[in-house]
């Protein structure tokens, strides 16, 4: 594990621990989280931590094509009324993100993360995936795209299915735009029901090293849509 110097610099993934932690220190530059990402290194921490640095093996990985639809999910999308836009309301999602995680085990997404990816939202590179049920905001994501890959930060749902609407509006969204994959960081129970998939980090390495080659499209997401057209 090493200590960031100032420059964008960081450690092969090789060097991370068994858990996956890389280095620690440095800031939340806009330019040192797009560095961080484009080498597939996230932030995740907690408010009375330094700022720690990750790289974890194996890697939850979603391909936009591979998303699990269940019976009931379809059922939700046919039938609940929900309407899914993108970048409508991103400061709400990531704030509803926060308190979300705050209510159980404490929130990584703290002042200083929402400032920052605020700022890339800003910026066109962080783009939130909104739930509406009669204009209320229900659920939603938030995540940065860089070249073809979408890193997915964390999703909120105030009513039942409201966040994986959200998903499925994203992942159709990204399989429309030629997409790659949805890097969803840490292998979970419930990320491997929606289809994502516990991949080395040397294969993610190659695969996010082809994604990230192309273009930025670093702009703001205009769509939006009522759920049952996600079918």
């Amino acid at each position: 594990m090493a200590n960031l110097p100032k420059t964008y610099t960081f450690p092969p993934l090789e060097a991370a621990s068994p858990e996956g932690l890389l280095a620690v220190g440095g800031d939340l530059n806009p330019d040192r989280l797009l560095s961080a990402y484009r080498q597939g290194i996230f932030p995740w921490y907690s408010d009375d931590q330094p700022i720690l640095w990750w790289s974890p093996d194996p890697r939850a990985v979603l391909y936009p094509s591979k998303l699990h639809i269940s019976k009931s999910l379809r059922k939700s999308l046919r039938t609940r009324g929900f309407e899914v836009s993108a970048d409508r309301a991103f400061a709400l999602v990531i704030a509803a993100c926060a308190e979300s995680r705050n209510r159980g085990e404490g929130t990584w997404i703290t002042s200083g993360m929402q400032d920052a990816y605020c700022a890339l939202h800003r910026m066109g590179y962080a783009h939130s995936v909104e739930t509406w049920h009669n204009g209320e905001l229900v659920g939603g994501l938030y995540g940065l795209a860089i070249g073809k890959a979408f890193f997915g930060e964390s999703m909120f749902s105030r009513v039942a299915d409201a966040s994986k609407t959200a998903l499925v509006g994203l992942a159709t969204s990204l399989a429309a735009e030629g997409y790659r994959f949805i890097d969803c960081q840490v292998v979970s129970e419930h990320l491997t029901s929606l289809g994502a998939e516990a991949t080395p980090r040397d294969r993610f390495a190659a695969e996010l090293h082809e994604a990230v080659g192309f273009p930025d499209k670093a702009a703001r997401w205009h769509w939006a849509m009522p759920a049952q057209e996600l079918l």
